[in-house]
């Protein structure tokens, strides 16, 4: 036998790293299909190219990905953003977030995993979400207040980053904006020289269910299994 197990293992960090440079790929294509291809005026695009360049996607990949997104050249993008709602194993209420260019062959593949997944099943759920921008972004100016630049920009809340988060020597900040004022307060804070690291639309839950080892090993083997499928760019939980 040898060492196939070794190879088999190289292959599968492969395929998984092949698929989190497609997920990345799709993100600066969204993102420039959204806001155009100038990074100085898209915060999300500019936030999604920092995040391909700290996973090594190549630079010629990301400026194809900018292309296609704001539709140049006859390779432009047919993505479109789709949301599939449901439930997890243990009644664990979740949103998957999927951007595809054929739902009609997306929809019945996720709707299988829901039904292979143990007691998972399809449902209404954004009920238990509130739908809000989020704006990560670090300073270099430690003593730089956060809060005030929070309100100053137009966000309605905000929380400071954990210390592994932020480098050493600057301060880390998390808004949160209503979902149709993200533009602007990502815009506002780049000029007051936030570096913005993330800047999206996400499904907050507003009750996270907390579970025990057992129960929640399930519901994260379920989630996993979701967000290993090609076209599933987020998946947001309301677990703990």
């Amino acid at each position: 036998m040898g060492a196939q197990w070794k190879q088999a293992g190289r292959e599968a960090n492969a395929m998984k790293r092949g698929q989190i440079i497609g997920k990345l790929v799709r993100e600066i294509i969204i993102a420039a299909k959204l806001g155009g291809a100038d990074p100085d005026l898209n915060a999300r695009l500019t936030a999604a190219i920092e995040k391909a360049r700290k996973n090594s996607v190549p630079r010629d990949t990301i400026d194809r990905a900018v292309k296609r997104g704001s539709g140049q050249g006859e390779d432009a993008a047919q993505f479109e953003l789709v949301t599939y709602e449901g439930f997890t194993p243990e009644k664990v209420p979740v949103i998957v977030e999927c951007l595809t260019d054929n739902r009609n062959r997306t929809a019945p593949e996720i709707r299988h995993l829901f039904r292979v997944g143990s007691l998972g099943a399809p449902g209404s759920v954004a009920f238990f979400f509130d739908h809000l921008g989020v704006v990560e972004a670090l300073h270099e100016d430690p003593s730089r207040d956060a809060e005030s630049d929070g309100i100053e920009a137009g966000a309605q809340n905000f929380e400071s980053l954990e210390a592994g988060e932020v480098p050493e020597g600057q301060v880390g900040a998390r808004f949160y904006t209503d979902s149709k004022d993200l533009g602007a307060v990502s815009k506002w804070l780049a000029q007051a020289k936030w570096r913005i690291v993330t800047s999206e639309l996400r499904y907050e839950a507003r009750n996270p269910m907390e579970l025990d080892e057992a129960r929640r090993k399930v519901v994260v083997d379920f989630l996993n299994a979701l967000d290993d499928h090609d076209d599933v760019h987020r998946v947001y939980a309301a677990l703990k």
